[in-house]
């Protein structure tokens, strides 16, 4: 039987010219390996990505923690990728990595793990602080298990961190 091309519905892609980013619009995903260039990699993306929504100002303090989370994401995961994902709702930057580090099951195990991770993360969390943000880490959501670790930045506190260490880009 012969596949009509009508049968697929493609978007039509105008010249019009579309809406510039804004910070509501700004959503984006990243996979990369678990390297020790991979923070490099996530910080460049971030400040570009922060550059094009208009939240230049939040930039010292989201590169710093997005870099914080990979390098720990990236320490901790047993598999090749790590997953970065950056969102910006309700006034905040929210910040999700995923590691395939499985949680444990025995107490005394997911206790010793999870004091590793957390002073791993000493940097992130006085930096979300500063913000008067909000950081964690749980098990993943996603299929195959492992770990997930978040911070939550609002913009006034970001920008306000970058204000209070006096450098700017």
């Amino acid at each position: 039987m012969p596949l009509l091309a009508t049968a697929c519905h493609v978007p039509a892609f105008s010249d019009a010219p579309s809406a510039p980013p804004s910070p509501e619009t700004l959503a984006y995903s990243l996979t990369l390996p678990a390297s020790p260039h991979s923070p490099a990699v996530v910080r460049a993306a971030t400040r570009t990505v922060l550059r094009a929504h208009g939240l230049d100002g939040m930039t010292d303090a989201v590169v710093q923690v997005v870099s914080e989370l990979t390098a720990c994401a990236c320490g901790f995961a047993p598999t090749a990728e790590v997953y970065v994902s950056l969102r910006y709702r309700d006034g905040a930057l929210r910040v999700v990595l995923h590691d395939a580090h499985p949680r444990h099951t025995h107490p005394r195990l997911a206790v010793a793990c999870d004091t590793r991770r957390r002073a791993a993360l000493r940097v992130l969390d006085r930096v979300v602080r500063a913000c008067g943000g909000d950081w964690g880490f749980g098990d993943a959501r996603e299929p195959g298990g492992g770990t997930r670790m978040w911070a939550v930045l609002p913009r006034a506190g970001a920008s306000g961190y970058t204000a209070t260490t006096g450098t700017r880009e």
